[in-house]
């Protein structure tokens, strides 16, 4: 995905006001063997394309005074309560380093299953992305994740799905976590039967 940002000379909260007013978003891109370099962006153009998944998790070409180079987006702050984006920031890429991002994970096939349609089970997708270790080359978008195949009671667990060539799942210790969790149906308990209501006092005789 490619945008294109501009040179920015000014900086400080009053520049930075300045620049929000007319229709601008301040940022900046670190990394790599050069110093950090201040940019800024039509707000309207980042606005949407924040939107899209493919800015949040792949190798953008950001174009700037006709130079092209390759980033990553890596952090960006939001108004309190305004839809208005207040700061952004990138990393350079580098070619032969290697990345630690989080991509989605893009579940399909969980109605086909054993578990849904036979066993009626609770399909829960405890993680909707994951931390992985890669080259810029082999950084993908999503990964895809078929769930087809689940059985009753057993769940998704991260070294059970397959990953793109290149790329490692890091999970920081935790040993296999759980992606997706398939729980058996409640059994219905039958309620007991009502008891009889108790009969009414009889009514003395009057003296």
């Amino acid at each position: 995905m490619k945008f294109v940002a501009f040179e920015r000379s000014l900086q400080g909260t009053g520049a930075s006001r300045r620049l929000r007013n007319s229709g601008r978003t301040p940022g900046i891109v670190y990394g790599g063997n050069t110093a950090p370099q201040l940019i800024e962006l039509d707000h309207n153009a980042l606005w949407h394309a924040l939107k899209k998944e493919s800015f949040h998790g792949s190798i953008l070409e950001m174009e700037v005074a006709g130079k092209s180079s390759n980033v990553l987006l890596r952090d960006y702050q939001m108004h309190p309560f305004k839809q208005l984006v207040l700061h952004i920031d990138f990393q350079r890429v580098e070619a032969d380093t290697v990345l630690h991002m989080k991509v989605q994970l893009h579940y399909s096939g969980e109605e086909e299953s054993p578990a849904f349609k036979v066993d009626k089970c609770l399909i829960t997708h405890v993680a909707n992305e994951i931390e992985v270790a890669c080259l810029p080359a082999d950084l993908p978008e999503f990964i895809n994740v078929d769930l087809s195949g689940l059985q009753k009671g057993v769940s998704l667990h991260a070294n059970d799905i397959t990953l793109p060539k290149g790329v490692k799942i890091v999970t920081h210790g935790k040993l296999n976590p759980v992606l997706v969790a398939v729980v058996p149906p409640v059994a219905e308990v039958e309620a007991p039967a009502a008891a009889p209501a108790d009969a009414a006092p009889a009514k003395g005789k009057k003296k």
